[in-house]
This record gives structure tokens, C-alpha cells and sequence, in this order.
């Protein structure tokens, strides 16, 4: 079996390869037309179209000396002579400066009115943090006059008590013998 399989395979082998080459070479011809033919078409197809229009005259000859003219001109401009033409090239070169001046005119508008919003919101903003400000000032001199409060009214209980200590010291109060009597109450 193996035999038969591998005897098979040896006389298709030949065959294969020239098939493969067959095709390779048919993909070649392809390939080279696809690359040269484009180019080629298109040159032959120009070359074909002048020699169609050179066979029929369309225009009339020539009749001017161009061995007197210089080998580079420019056409002169046959609108210049026109007074009417000329006119009316003016007027549309003055129409389209004018709308070009208007839309400048426009758009500079725009972007003023945007500028005054934002300068406006702007002052809105700082008027409302100096609001802010205001506030925060007038709250910190609120606690600063409390807190002088607190403490004139601190230093006079402290003078009191001291007065009443030694008015007690006076009388025969000890701290610490009144301490120990008072701790022998709650026991």
C-alpha cells in the first residue's frame, strides 16, 4: 500500500511542477501587463488623439511672423482694452473689497462683544469676592472684639477669685486641710 502511495505521487511530481510553472509563468504575463500595459495605454492613447487632430485642422493657420516675437510671451490681456470689460472688473473687485471690509467688520463686532462679556462677567466675579472679602474681614473683627471680651472678663474673674482666696486665706482656709475634709465628707 505504502508502496503505491508513494509510486503514484512519483509520476504526478512531474506534472505538479509543470503545472506550477505553467501558472507561475501565466501570473508573470499578468504581472508585467498590469505594471507596463497602464503607462503604455495611456501613451499610445495620447499619441492616437494628437495624430487624430493633427490630421484634421480645426483652427486656421497662423497668419503672424512668430520668428519676429521672442520665444516666451504672455498673452496680453485682451480685457485691458475693453473699457467696458475694465469697467465692470472694477466694479466686482470694489464689490468683493467691500463685502470682505463688511464680514472684517463683523466678525471684529463678534469678538468685541465677546471681549465685554467676559470683562463684564469679570467684574461681576471680582465684586463678588471682594463681597466675600468684606464679609470675612467683618467676621474676623467680630471675633477679635470677642475674644478681647473674653479675656477682659477672664482677668476680672481671676481678680475676683483671687480677692475671695485671700479673703478666705484671711479667715483661716487652707487648701489643702479643706481638700482632706472634703474627701472625708463623700467617703
Amino acid at each position: 500500500m505504502m508502496n503505491e502511495y508513494y509510486y503514484n505521487n512519483r509520476r504526478r511530481g512531474p506534472k505538479l511542477k509543470a503545472a506550477i510553472k505553467v501558472v507561475m509563468v501565466i501570473m508573470g504575463f499578468f504581472l508585467v501587463g498590469y505594471i507596463v500595459g497602464r503607462p503604455l495605454y495611456w501613451h499610445l492613447s495620447e499619441f492616437l488623439t494628437a495624430k487624430i487632430r493633427s490630421s484634421t485642422p480645426r483652427c486656421h493657420p497662423c497668419s503672424c511672423d512668430c520668428s519676429s516675437q521672442p520665444l516666451l510671451t504672455l498673452p496680453e490681456d485682451c480685457m485691458k482694452h475693453d473699457p467696458e470689460v475694465s469697467h465692470e472688473i472694477e466694479k466686482s473687485f470694489t464689490d468683493m473689497l467691500s463685502e470682505e471690509l463688511r464680514l472684517n467688520e463683523e466678525e471684529a463686532q463678534k469678538k468685541q462683544q465677546r471681549a465685554d462679556v467676559a470683562l463684564l462677567e469679570a467684574k461681576r466675579m471680582t465684586s463678588q469676592y471682594q463681597k466675600e472679602a468684606e464679609k470675612c474681614n467683618f467676621g474676623m473683627d467680630t471675633c477679635e472684639a470677642a475674644r478681647e471680651r473674653a479675656e477682659e472678663v477672664l482677668q476680672e474673674q481671676r481678680k475676683l477669685s483671687a480677692k475671695w482666696e485671700f479673703r478666705a486665706r484671711e479667715r483661716g482656709w487652707r487648701e489643702g486641710l479643706m481638700r482632706s475634709q472634703v474627701n472625708q465628707n463623700f467617703e
